[in-house]
């Protein structure tokens, strides 16, 4: 097996395949090179998530691939820590990532707006909108273009951002000094209502919520608890959300990117859509599901009239990440743009 001090003295060299790598069994050998393109993906995920995030489409795209080209998959922290990963991947220590710009610490001004941006999105649906049809992909494109080194490839969005706690939450008082895992802008909004936010290795929260040295974790929707074992070490899910949906990308080494021929840049582009697709639909029956029958976590709400300070409070955070920079304050007018549109469109786009 390849540890991570083993994999870092052998940085830029083919690794063997580890547990948590997909590969192929007997690779195809190019005619010119006489060997196959070889790639190390970490995602932000730990394997239970992986399987459904992200290891399908892997798998998917090494099959369709024909040997032509390997993707080996890593799972949270197992070569590199999350919070490392950008620079690692400008190196060519890594060739890909799969995470949000906020924990990747990208060095772009819109990193802020990846993960979770409080009240950014009601729905899953709103982030793939907002890229695709209100301008977010292209503004995305010009941050990273001025970064030397990484080629954003895309974004998508996954699960919203509930509350999963020791204790129960039901009203804003209630988070006053809760120690809580979360994401680092999530957690410099939340501060403001007295939350404290940890940052830990993810394969470190489970355990960390047994020894009381978490209260709780604002990272996932409730599909993540159940998947990752987080319901079996928490007793509350509060229904109120700080975000309807998490904005995760996919980055590639630039290098290592413009080395792949165009029909295996498009084959990957369509496997991250697989990819994207499948959680639309699993998080969409999973959020359901696991309220409902899930039987390990009590459901909490705190009054929609509480709640609504906090998300007063998030539109005058929009405002001072406006001032940060002037691509900044282009989302943060898209955003705000967004959000009219669907509050003129009503139900079932907004409600109330």
């Amino acid at each position: 097996m390849t540890n991570r001090r083993d994999f870092l003295k052998k940085a830029g060299l083919a690794t063997a395949a580890t547990v948590g790598a997909t590969t192929l069994s007997a690779p195809y050998v190019h005619a010119q090179s006489r060997s196959p393109i070889r790639w190390r993906l970490q995602t932000y995920a730990g394997p239970a998530l992986a399987e459904h995030v992200i290891k399908p489409s892997i798998d998917a795209f090494n099959k369709a691939a024909n040997g032509e080209m390997e993707i080996e998959l890593y799972y949270a922290d197992q070569l590199v820590p999350t919070g490392e990963l950008f620079r690692a991947m400008q190196r060519g220590t890594i060739d890909a990532v799969q995470s949000d710009d906020d924990s990747i610490n990208a060095p772009v001004d819109v990193s802020v707006f990846g993960g979770y941006f409080p009240f950014a999105s009601r729905y899953s649906l709103d982030v793939p909108a907002l890229f695709h049809h209100y301008g977010l992909k292209e503004i995305w494109e010009e941050a990273y273009g001025e970064v030397e080194g990484v080629t954003w490839l895309g974004s998508g969005a996954w699960d919203p951002c509930n509350f999963v706690t020791r204790e129960p939450i039901r009203s804003l008082d209630d988070l006053e000094g809760k120690r809580v895992f979360t994401f680092p802008t999530a957690g410099r909004f939340l501060s403001r209502f007295g939350v404290v936010p940890v940052t830990l290795p993810w394969e470190d929260i489970e355990v960390a919520m047994q020894t009381r040295e978490l209260d709780g974790i604002a990272w996932a929707g409730i599909t993540e608890a159940y998947t990752v074992g987080w319901a079996d070490v928490s007793s509350y899910y509060l229904t109120n959300n700080i975000s309807g949906a998490w904005a995760g990308s996919y980055f590639a080494n630039t290098e290592r990117w413009n080395e792949v021929p165009e029909h295996l840049q498009t084959l990957f582009k369509l496997c991250m859509d697989s990819s994207h697709y499948y959680r639309q639909h699993w998080y969409w029956w999973g959020e359901a599901h696991y309220r409902t029958t899930g039987g390990k976590l009590e459901l909490t709400s705190i009054p929609e009239e509480e709640w609504q300070r906090l998300e007063d409070e998030a539109l005058a955070f929009w405002d001072e990440i406006a001032q940060e920079s002037d691509r900044s304050a282009r989302v943060v007018q898209i955003l705000k743009d967004y959000r009219q549109t669907m509050q003129q469109a009503g139900p079932p786009y907004r409600y109330g």
